[in-house]
């Protein structure tokens, strides 16, 4: 089993975020295995039983758990919660089950027995975050799961619309001509060729500092990933078990960061107008980027996401 205590790739790029975000050794997540499908899932877990409500923290495709668990697992955990942050199969210190082709659609489903895995364990309220790609992943697990009281994004991008695809993709060539192909790809014995999630995606938007972006450009187990094309084509065509009209499940928190340029407030706006039977806020983080290493922008998601779970949970 590999585990971020041995690797180099997250402290480097923890080192751009604020001093009080970066993890010493003597504060780092408990890492933990749960047996998925064959695959052997990795969790960054900030245990506290004592806490009265659990918050589950996706990556997108430009992360992993453990930069989930710098930026709002540990914060969380300060504030009196208990925090999960998964990686996802392929991402991460998550090992895959040999042979087997990873969709986004075992994303939902793994994020959906992740919930039901930890409800076994006791029945305390579960709230979902996710970064990126994740805020739409955490919406497709709450609609599949239905047993989550609130979810926050930062971004809500439903790759379905193609304004969406065509603006968040590395081009126009690649949104039109790209995505297609994979779907075509997806078909075939080249299902399992591997793509640079860098070519497929603005990937270079992540951070807006150059020396964390080449840090996180290296690792190969968040920004630096390859994915296959059968994943590829699944992210853009997986369509929700609850239409965002027919949404009623929990109240939604969108945090957008305010210097956003891969994923604007616009792209979610689409998404979240359509959603009309539960409470929508959002929360503009001054100065953040799309993986936030900025302040005040970071100090404001962690009040936003612990005023929002008191919402939900503890009103």
């Amino acid at each position: 089993m590999r585990y971020y205590k041995t690797q180099s790739s997250w402290r480097e790029i923890q080192s751009f975020l604020p001093k009080e975000f970066q993890l010493d050794r003597d504060h780092e997540p408990s890492e933990e295995w749960w047996q998925w499908r064959g695959h052997h899932v990795h969790l960054d877990c900030f245990r506290n039983p004592h806490a009265g409500v659990k918050v589950i923290l996706f990556h997108g495709v430009g992360t992993n758990g453990r930069q989930m668990s710098t930026i709002l697992g540990r914060p969380l955990f300060r504030c009196g919660f208990e925090t999960i942050a998964i990686d996802m199969p392929e991402y991460g210190m998550t090992r895959i089950a040999s042979g087997d082709l990873v969709t986004y659609d075992d994303w939902v489903q793994a994020g959906s027995d992740l919930i039901d895995a930890e409800l076994e364990k006791d029945e305390r309220p579960i709230v979902l975050y996710g970064l990126s790609a994740g805020g739409m992943l955490a919406y497709h697990i709450a609609a599949l799961n239905k047993k989550v009281k609130g979810i926050i994004g930062m971004t809500f991008l439903d790759q379905q619309e193609q304004q969406v695809r065509d603006e968040t993709a590395l081009n126009f060539l690649m949104s039109r001509i790209g995505v297609p192909l994979t779907h075509l790809a997806a078909k075939t014995p080249l299902a399992a060729l591997l793509m640079p999630m860098s070519l497929a995606s603005k990937m270079s938007a992540l951070v807006n500092n150059k020396a964390a972006l080449n840090a996180c450009l290296k690792d190969k187990t968040s920004a630096g990933k390859w994915v296959t094309m059968k994943f590829l084509s699944s992210l853009t065509t997986y369509k929700p078990v609850v239409e965002p009209e027919a949404f009623d499940i929990c109240p939604i928190l969108l945090t957008q960061p305010a210097k956003d340029s891969w994923t604007p407030l616009h792209l979610s706006e689409i998404f979240l107008k359509r959603v009309n039977r539960v409470p929508i806020k959002v929360v503009m983080l001054e100065n953040a980027g799309h993986y936030p290493l900025e302040q005040p922008g970071l100090t404001q998601m962690c009040d936003a996401v612990v005023n929002f779970i008191h919402f939900c949970c503890l009103a």
